[in-house]
């Protein structure tokens, strides 16, 4: 038996989520350096979203076809590096949109790929799988103190060097990821990947997603904005943010045992509820540390049971062999064609109806999703592997 890799595995997801730590909370504050308005920076913001409907399908169908996806991941790390060092010549929206449309298109076919990656070494023991990804929780909650910390001392501009070093070490990372074991060569018989998309609990399950990642378009690209904006320091704000991803990290290495006792339709409903409630204390009192730590924590909810319910509804959903373009999908429609909404719209929002409403908009999307998972998401009424 090939014993698990798991420090590769878990090294890739901790430099991988780290790119996040520095990107997500500051990207926005480096964009208003430049002194763009609340709709540029949501434009901009969008484009990281918006590469991941195109991106993860192509390399999704790519890898399912070839069956080369550890090489995917390797290229596709490297390409990423090899872009993003133009952003160092950008002054302007136009340059820097270009350069964000060019890496962020290789960045965004990497994690579906290796979610897939990592299944497979696990094999019959995917309920295991977070406690692997929780070390990208670590490596978030890293990069996001140490760059807030850093930031309180030197400009935000320097944002670029550090997230490009972040990167290197991703594709470093993936050059000692060992491939995974090949599947059986036996015959799977089943429908095609477009027959199990349009049944219906499938087509409710990913307008869920897409509504959630819709909703959290306001905190991604403007909590930062917002935090700056009532006076928290830039080191406060990387706490606040970290408290989010440790709750995520609590929530992983228990979200097994969660998942055998509970199952994964009520934590899907459980966590849509306090989706909601997060983002009306975001809307409602963002000056009050107290609530706003309340409402970090509550990241494990939004983001931590919801990702990984989401996960394992995929590899419920589909077959061993459509799990590519079902991850890629995963990652497409929700992180990137409610993640690009959600951006674009929250900036039109932000300046025209302010902080508050935008995150109320955001709530009331989610009650929506929560309306379709008790209507729809019976995953005990769909087979995995339909004959």
């Amino acid at each position: 038996m090939v014993s698990l890799p798991y420090a590769q595995l878990s090294g890739f997801y901790f430099f991988y989520f780290a790119l996040l730590g520095a990107l997500v909370p500051y990207w926005s504050l480096y964009l208003k350096s430049y002194g763009f308005g609340a709709e540029t920076i949501g434009l901009l913001m969008a484009l990281l979203h918006a590469t991941r409907i195109v991106a993860p399908n192509i390399w999704g169908w790519l890898a399912d076809k070839t069956g080369q996806r550890l090489r995917i991941v390797q290229v596709g790390s490297f390409v990423t590096c090899l872009i993003f060092v133009a952003i160092f010549w950008q002054d302007d929206a136009l340059g820097i949109a270009m350069v964000m449309l060019g890496f962020s298109f290789f960045w965004n076919a990497v994690l579906p790929q290796f979610e897939v990656i990592t299944l497979s070494h696990l094999g019959e023991k995917r309920d295991r799988y977070s406690r692997i990804r929780l070390w990208g929780s670590i490596g978030f909650i890293v990069a996001v103190l140490a760059v807030g910390w850093v930031f309180d001392w030197i400009s935000v501009r320097a944002l670029p060097i550090i997230m490009l070093v972040i990167m290197v070490l991703i594709w470093i990372n993936s050059l000692f990821v060992p491939a995974p074991p090949v599947l059986t060569a036996s015959k799977e018989v089943g429908d095609g990947f477009l027959k199990l998309l349009v049944r219906p609990q499938v087509i409710a399950f990913f307008v869920i997603c897409f509504l959630v990642q819709f909703s959290h378009g306001a905190y991604y690209t403007f909590y930062s904005v917002l935090m700056d904006s009532v006076g928290f320091s830039r080191g406060e704000i990387g706490v606040l943010w970290a408290i989010g991803v440790v709750a995520e990290v609590v929530i992983f290495i228990y979200m097994h045992t969660l998942i055998q006792r509970f199952g994964l339709r009520w934590i899907m409903i459980v966590s849509l509820m306090l989706c909601v409630v997060r983002w009306l204390m975001i809307g409602l009192w963002p000056e009050e540390l107290a609530l706003m730590v309340v409402a970090q924590t509550l990241h494990a909810a939004t983001f931590g049971t919801l990702h990984a319910v989401g996960i394992a509804l995929v590899h419920h959903y589909f077959t061993d062999k459509t799990h590519g373009q079902g991850q890629a999908l995963f990652s497409s429609f929700g992180f990137g064609a409610g993640g690009a909404l959600g951006a674009v719209v929250s900036g039109y929002l932000w300046d025209g109806l302010g902080g508050s409403w935008t995150f109320y908009v955001s709530a009331s999307v989610v009650a929506v999703a929560i309306v379709l998972a008790l209507v729809w998401i019976r995953p005990e009424k769909v087979q995995q592997n339909p004959v």
